[in-house]
């Protein structure tokens, strides 16, 4: 088994996160065997594409919330490195707290809040 879990849609509220506060956030090494996606199809030709990361994030962004890890953005990098007989992904992670719309990041004086 690759993922914990495939799952279908964000079941987390919305963060509000934009790609300017994903980039605040440094990368970690998370199990691809804790991660639960949030999508069901993955596009093959972004999978097969060598500059897939050319115009966006170089690492997948991870939602923490209610004890789970959900895998929204980078499924295409995940699998790969699946493919690659890996099991873990160096990734972005931000901790939602659970039951807060856009709840506070882990850690206030690295991770600004999104603007309301």
């Amino acid at each position: 088994m690759i993922f914990k879990l495939v799952g279908d849609g964000r079941p987390y509220p919305d963060h509000g996160l934009g790609q300017r506060d994903w980039a605040k956030i440094p990368p970690r090494q998370v199990r691809l065997d804790q991660l639960v996606t949030t999508k069901r199809v993955l596009a093959l030709d972004l999978l097969l594409d060598e500059d897939s990361t050319f115009y966006g994030d170089l690492f997948p962004h991870v939602v923490e919330w209610d004890g789970a890890l959900y895998l929204e953005d980078g499924l295409h990098r995940a699998v790969r490195a699946a493919l690659q007989q890996r099991t873990s992904i160096h990734a972005r992670v931000y901790v939602l707290a659970a039951g807060q719309p856009g709840g506070p990041p882990a850690d206030e004086a690295t991770i600004p809040r999104p603007a309301r």
